[in-house]
């Protein structure tokens, strides 16, 4: 009687401390601006976005290592820079030969191979999660496989509105034309968005919950990706503050987003879980419209430049983030790989694989290591960069190079090669060692490889 006695109180400690452990979403948005935020630019309504600014740590300088849609993917779910494993840009699929391993880009200038799926060997936060007893959940975009890799095979317990496309034909029904494997699209009809189509799906995920266990909610928006089709009651408000053409169109889709997040908070707080929930919110590249007073953007061969690299991230962790700061600590995606193993384990990161370091000491009030944050982009001329502390470096395959302040100079217009400065030489020095290192060499034959 005493051993069933002492079994019983064992699994209710286990049952508690399981439910101690916080849940966590994560919301990814696709393509959206640093500056396309309401706090930030009073031309957006975000209002929900804008409060959970004023509860959260806000990253005032967060970047990608490969602000493009599919590395970025890889890179927040691996906590691996994407060179490293050659995904260089997003996959582009060659109907012709759509089992091949790598693919190519035309107007790329170096033709450099760029891996068209996550390897399933590599492992994702979702398996390390996993070891530590959380339920994952994924709603949205994948794009970093076709069926077979899908998120389910990556450590995900369940996914909703994964298919095989990097962005829809249309926000309204049908959305996509093809590649619809799960059948995703057979439960819609015509006027329906695909946002409040993602955003149900999530928010009903959180409200029928019904494990002991902790969760993560892994939330990947199609939105704002283009095609910029605002929702309809959203879009005359912009238009008629004479805000014209697609870019009304892509306010009213930053608006319905942002409306995205507070239903899914809403959610929480009815489920009666808000206050033991972490919600992150991260945007995977730079946008496609204005990202003044950044420089560049996703379109324009500048896309290591603030505009294009630098985007919006901020965590809120009930009871651990101080509310209403802002880190200007240069951080990147890769980080938060490590950040979820130290939350879900409370244990360090031991991962050796990994590049990202873990901000749990910044979020707890503390600091990390200054460092060197690296960026890479086979698309065009400009292809690579490095961070550390207020400089950056930007390097051509032409042979330019490019060093701003970016804290001083934020729009990156004083270039001060030639000026100097120690760093330059630091950083050129510090980029080809990191470029030797990192990334892999590559031939002709790795186009035909299946």
């Amino acid at each position: 009687m005493k051993n069933i006695l002492f079994t019983l109180i064992a699994l209710v400690s286990v049952s508690l401390m399981a439910q101690k452990k916080p849940n966590i979403v994560l919301l990814f948005v696709d393509d959206y601006g640093w500056n396309d935020i309401g706090y930030r630019n009073d031309s957006f309504q975000t209002p929900n976005l804008d409060q959970l600014k004023t509860e959260s740590l806000d990253f005032e300088r967060a970047y990608i290592p490969t602000p493009t849609c599919s590395p970025s993917r890889l890179s927040l779910l691996t906590g691996k820079e994407a060179v490293r494993l050659q995904m260089v840009r997003h996959i582009h699929l060659d109907p012709k030969n759509p089992d091949a391993k790598f693919g190519s880009w035309p107007k790329d200038p170096v033709q450099m191979p760029s891996l068209n799926y996550l390897p399933l060997e590599e492992v994702t936060y979702a398996e390390r999660l996993k070891e530590y007893g959380y339920y994952n959940m994924f709603v949205g975009k994948w794009h970093l496989g076709h069926q077979g890799r899908y998120p389910i095979d990556q450590g995900f317990d369940a996914e909703f509105g994964v298919t095989d496309h990097g962005h829809p034909k249309s926000y309204y029904y049908p959305f996509f034309k093809g590649g619809d494997p799960n059948n995703f699209m057979a439960a819609y009809t015509k006027g329906d968005y695909l946002t409040n189509v993602l955003t149900d799906g999530a928010v009903d995920f959180i409200k029928t919950y019904d494990k002991a266990d902790p969760f993560m909610l892994s939330f990947w928006y199609y939105s704002v990706h283009g095609p910029s089709v605002g929702r309809k009651d959203l879009l005359k408000k912009y238009q008629d503050k004479g805000i014209t053409g697609k870019y009304a169109h892509h306010h009213a889709m930053v608006e319905a987003m942002d409306e995205s997040v507070g239903k899914v908070r809403a959610a929480l707080k009815e489920k009666g879980i808000a206050d033991n929930t972490i919600i992150i919110v991260l945007s995977d590249q730079g946008g496609a419209y204005s990202n003044a007073p950044l420089r560049g953007g996703k379109k324009g061969g500048d896309t290591l430049a603030e505009g294009g690299a630098r985007v919006p991230f901020m965590i809120y962790y009930p009871g651990v983030t101080t509310p209403n700061t802002v880190c200007h600590t240069p951080v990147q995606s890769i980080d938060l790989y490590p950040t979820l193993v130290e939350i879900a384990s409370g244990k360090k990161c031991r991962d050796k694989q990994i590049q990202g370091v873990s901000l749990l000491p910044i979020i707890e009030g503390r600091g990390i290591k200054n460092r060197n944050l690296f960026g890479f982009r086979s698309y065009e001329d400009q292809y690579a960069s490095i961070t550390n502390g207020d400089y950056k470096l930007i390097k051509y395959h032409s042979g330019k190079y490019q060093l701003y302040n970016v804290v001083q100079d934020r729009s990156e217009e004083n270039d001060l090669m030639g000026k100097g400065l120690k760093i330059e030489k630091k950083l050129i020095k510090d980029l080809a060692k990191w470029e030797k290192k990192a990334v892999p060499s590559f031939g002709p034959e790795q186009l035909l490889e299946k």
